[in-house]
């Protein structure tokens, strides 16, 4: 048998393998995105507590800031998902079981009162199983990434399928706003629950008999190797810093139905203008990041939402606000596949999961943290609107030029010349 007769299969195996990863990790971003307490349940949840609870700005983001707290913290199901298999597994196991519990969760959020606190503490724990299951499939998105040197182009697959979600909830919440808040739960327990058969199904992995006797060590080796993860922690700190100003997401609810007007179907056809626009930045991406460097992959994009959050300040009329969401949709997505992509190359290898989820808790923390002091401003110090956007807009600008002063083994190179860099994939490619 000559060595091509051999390598041939080999190849259609491993293509095969790829895209049953692709297909998996489309349907597990797709889940976990849509089913969060802060998408699909956000917009009702926040009508209920503004029109039926009477609650305040604040009151409501920080409802959503402190029920994320497992997001913030998405380093620690990073360390527990690499260090500590589960019957041989670090993926499917946790994969298949957080989804399963996510789903019961949703079930009782169905049946909860209409009250701040079983509101909130049923949603905190969907939002501790919602974690494990993103980080798994963050660190295996990396791994399959790095083995093939699509960083690129599966961070902005990544972003396509929240894009995709976006366009599609958007609507779908507006109405959802109107009914009985147990659709919106049960909605979101079932798309949870159609991650189980695919994880069974779509992953692959190694068994690894686990020795209990290293399994702290293990776990220091964890942590050592996320201390002396330089690049890691230089990408982190941008990505905070982007981040990091005062944000409006919930101060535009309440301006969009006392200012504007609108009805949550209203704002649920609004969103889903910045959802379309959102959904074309990935292919952008995808087509510049193999002709240019991440470097200027990163500068270009952060710039163009600095310059994207200015026309917030003109947000005084139906028709100026859905231009606005637009160009917002855009610009923000297109920011934000670029950190994804430098959070894939700044990953080290070895440690998937925690290198991920270091890069997304600094980016949810500063988030929702932001949208909540946003909210105090306006509610406790009565600073202007205006005042929220031009901090916001200033504080993308200044990171612009830092992006020329991360590694340079970082951002120098376009996605395809990476190739070299990552070694053949161990595990979730196989057949």
């Amino acid at each position: 048998m000559t060595a091509a007769a051999i390598e041939e299969p080999a190849n259609s195996a491993r293509s095969s393998g790829y895209v049953k990863a692709v297909v998996l990790i489309v349907v597990g971003f797709f889940a976990t995105t849509i089913a969060q307490p802060q998408v699909l349940a956000r917009l009702p949840l926040t009508n209920m507590m503004k029109n039926e609870l009477h609650l305040s700005r604040s009151d409501v983001s920080g409802f959503f800031f402190l029920c994320g707290l497992p997001w913030y913290a998405k380093i620690i199901a990073g360390i527990v998902t690499d260090a500590f298999p589960v019957f041989g597994s670090r993926r499917k196991v946790y994969l298949a079981g957080s989804c399963a519990l996510a789903a019961l969760s949703w079930i009782a959020l169905a049946f909860a009162p209409h009250r701040y606190a079983a509101l909130f503490w049923i949603s905190l724990i969907i939002n501790v199983f919602m974690v494990f299951t993103s980080t798994v499939l963050g660190g295996y998105m990396v791994e399959i990434a790095q083995a093939s040197a699509t960083s690129g182009r599966l961070s902005s697959i990544r972003n396509l399928t929240q894009a995709f979600v976006s366009l599609l909830s958007a609507p779908a919440a507006g109405y959802l706003g109107i009914i009985a808040f147990s659709w919106t739960a049960g909605i979101c327990g079932g798309v949870m629950f159609i991650l189980v058969p695919a994880a069974m199904l779509l992953l692959f992995e190694e068994r690894r008999r686990v020795d209990t006797a290293l399994v702290l060590d293990n776990f220091a080796q964890q942590f050592g190797s996320l201390a002396r993860a330089r690049t890691l922690w230089a990408a982190a700190g941008l990505t905070l810093l982007v981040f990091i100003a005062p944000g409006f997401n919930t101060a535009l609810f309440y301006k969009q139905q006392n200012d504007l007007h609108m009805t949550t179907v209203d704002q649920g056809y609004l969103n889903m203008a910045g959802s379309i626009t959102g959904l074309i930045a990935p292919f952008a991406y995808i087509w510049a990041c193999r002709r240019f460097s991440l470097r200027a992959m990163l500068a270009g994009s952060l710039a163009l939402g600095a310059a994207g959050t200015l026309p917030f300040m003109f947000y005084d009329s139906v028709s100026r606000a859905y231009a606005i969401t637009a160009l917002s949709g855009f610009v923000g997505t297109l920011g934000e596949v670029a950190l994804m992509d430098l959070a894939v190359r700044a990953t080290p290898l070895g440690s998937e999961s925690l290198g991920f989820a270091v890069m997304l808790s600094m980016r949810n923390v500063a988030l929702f943290g932001t949208d909540w002091l946003g909210s105090l401003m306006l509610d406790k110090l009565h600073l202007p609107f205006n005042d929220l956007v031009l901090a916001n807009a200033a504080t993308t600008a200044l990171a612009v030029p830092l992006v020329y002063l991360l590694p340079k083994a970082l951002v120098r190179r376009k996605e395809a010349e990476l190739l070299e860099d990552f070694p053949e994939p161990k595990t979730q490619m196989q057949e």
